[in-house]
């Protein structure tokens, strides 16, 4: 039986039939969740608000002493720190897109857009497109985020699309917004886009007519308080933001022995284990330990506050596949920007290359 993609809320028993069996994996998606507590996927309301209300709490003092202390010998110490507290506000709203933030839809979507809107996230278009991604990961076909060209494409790309796909990496979200990327065309703010169902189309409206109000205020606060002040205290932590945002994106996905697969040797638990855990060190915590991305892929709707267990549980069953890697990251992303540009033409699963000039 060949299956394209696994619906989000899907039963016990529909995982079973989605998840076939695989000759090479010795374990299914029953198996693994029966190791997992099942206090690990019910989400607590009052514990994600508190790290909602606990992110806000901390960019607002940010805020005020940056304000406070007003000195360009502080600024980029509060780009820094503002611009991961909005990727930590990021994950809030990721957790409510996943509707692993509570329970009740009508407060996932509330709270995704209070997290999302002021960082300039379209919720509803965003949560739709990405609910895809996790569908088909590791579907070379079908897969959403950051996933590879074959080399006949690669050779083919005009110089300009090479630099922005390769080496702007760490920008490509805002473009990726609106128009997608490497001919899958597709903006996440228009309702008619070819990404969502007709169903979906008035929540994408709502979403992006926040978007578009948070826009409508940067501009009044530019117009008031001065370029300068939008720069200083929103446009460059927003930027760090976005930076934060495709660097963890590119690690959990982009790495030389993580298999891409087509055709039938796709089925969505293989595509799950084709991700990685990081160790992002002591910012773990502060971006709700994002990096715990293995068990996340299969099992999205476990709150990010009890992915650690879930994934403690399922090591010792996945054995070999499942990776993880401890050296700094910064190292890994060296590695993999150099060495991951494109998967072979043929072959039903494949590895990233590297470009032909650095080839041994």
């Amino acid at each position: 039986m060949q299956v394209d993609r696994v619906p989000l809320g899907a039963t016990d028993a529909e995982f079973s039939t989605y998840a076939r069996s695989a000759q090479e994996l010795s374990f299914t998606l029953q198996d693994l969740k029966a190791a997992i507590p099942a206090r690990c996927f019910q989400p607590s309301t009052l514990r994600s608000l508190a790290y909602f209300v606990l992110d806000l709490g901390i960019i607002a003092a940010l805020y005020a002493v940056a304000h406070a202390i007003d000195t360009w010998l502080f600024f980029p110490v509060f780009w820094l720190a503002q611009g991961t507290m909005f990727w930590a506000l990021f994950v809030v709203g990721h957790d409510c897109g996943h509707g692993s933030f509570s329970r009740h839809r009508w407060l996932n979507t509330l709270v995704g857009h209070l997290a999302h809107t002021p960082i300039l996230v379209p919720y509803h278009g965003w949560r739709i497109s990405h609910r895809t991604h996790h569908a088909n990961t590791g579907n070379i076909d079908t897969d959403e985020s950051w996933y590879p060209v074959d080399e006949s494409t690669y050779r083919a790309m005009p110089w300009p699309q090479k630099l922005v796909r390769f080496y702007g990496a760490l920008f490509a979200y805002p473009f990726y917004l609106f128009f997608r990327s490497s001919g899958r065309s597709g903006s996440h703010f228009m309702p008619g886009s070819d990404l969502f169902r007709p169903s979906e189309r008035r929540d994408v409206l709502v979403s992006t007519l926040c978007w578009s109000a948070m826009i409508l205020f940067l501009v009044w606060l530019g117009l008031t308080q001065g370029l300068l002040f939008l720069a200083t205290y929103y446009v460059a932590p927003y930027l760090v933001f976005v930076a934060w945002l495709d660097f963890v994106t590119f690690l959990h996905h982009t790495e030389p022995d993580i298999p891409w697969y087509r055709g039938d040797e796709w089925y969505f638990l293989k595509g799950a284990l084709s991700t990685i855990d990081r160790d992002y060190g002591w910012v773990s915590p502060i971006h709700h330990n994002i990096g715990t991305h293995v068990a996340h892929h299969i099992f999205l709707g476990i709150p990010h506050y009890h992915l650690k267990t879930a994934t403690a549980a399922i090591k010792p069953i996945l054995g070999d596949h499942y990776r993880c890697s401890e050296e700094p990251v910064w190292k890994s992303f060296a590695r993999s920007f150099w060495a991951c540009h494109y998967v072979a033409d043929q072959g039903s699963k494949v590895y990233y290359q590297p470009h032909p000039s650095r080839r041994q």
